[in-house]
């Protein structure tokens, strides 16, 4: 990845869009799907690429209901 290009991951449930090398301005998001649609929306405007790390698993058993 080079400086400008967006990156979605899950940061302990949170999904966060951050730009390589611009870390101010990382954005949180609390669904998956809407940090992947601003996440490409983010790469698009800024004309670079958009990569989604998936999730690691941790072995919790979590209710994101509750």
């Amino acid at each position: 990845m080079t400086n400008g290009d967006v990156e979605t991951i899950d940061k302990d449930g949170q999904w966060v869009n951050r730009v390589i090398g611009e870390p101010e301005r990382s954005e949180s998001y609390s669904s998956k799907e809407e940090a992947i649609e601003e996440g490409q929306a983010l790469a698009d405007q800024l004309g670079t690429t958009h990569t989604v790390r998936p999730a690691v698993a941790t072995g919790d058993i979590t209710d994101p209901q509750e």
